[in-house]
């Protein structure tokens, strides 16, 4: 399982190295195949191969036509590039995702259960000023049993 945050750095090659509590759990369970990508383009998803894998079963399960299925696969499709990661740990985040999710110097890698999500850091707590939790969602939460 994938959790907690760990702040990183991203080279001038444009390399994330995968910090070692995340590298851990993934390189002994998934390997070193990841497919990058990203919803929007504020940050990058790093899947494990196997795990985008499951996802895109899922989403050939769904009818083509459907446009919402369409939307998310070209999004996932633009942003998207497959990547393994070297024996120090690094993986290269395609440039237009870099470029677009501002991930240079410093960023936040967070685990999500069965990915990591890299965010620039800066804009990551500017995000979380501007929109914390509120009353009315820890509300919707706890309706969810949290």
């Amino acid at each position: 399982m994938l959790r907690g945050n760990s702040l990183a750095k991203v080279d001038e090659k444009g390399r994330l190295k995968l910090p070692a509590a995340f590298r851990s759990v993934i390189e002994p369970t998934y390997g070193n195949e990841f497919f990058i990508t990203s919803l929007r383009g504020e940050s990058a998803r790093i899947y494990p191969m196997q795990v985008y894998a499951e996802l895109e079963e899922k989403m050939l399960s769904a009818s083509s036509v459907q446009p919402l299925v369409t939307k998310l696969r070209s999004s996932l499709n633009y942003f998207g590039q497959r990547a393994v990661m070297d024996t120090h740990g690094r993986i290269l985040l395609h440039p237009l995702l870099r470029d677009k999710a501002e991930l240079a110097g410093e960023v936040a890698v967070l685990g999500q259960q069965n990915f990591l999500e890299v965010w620039n850091r800066a804009s990551f707590e500017e995000a979380l000023k501007r929109d914390p939790l509120s009353d009315d969602d820890l509300h919707e939460l706890a309706a969810f049993g949290f």
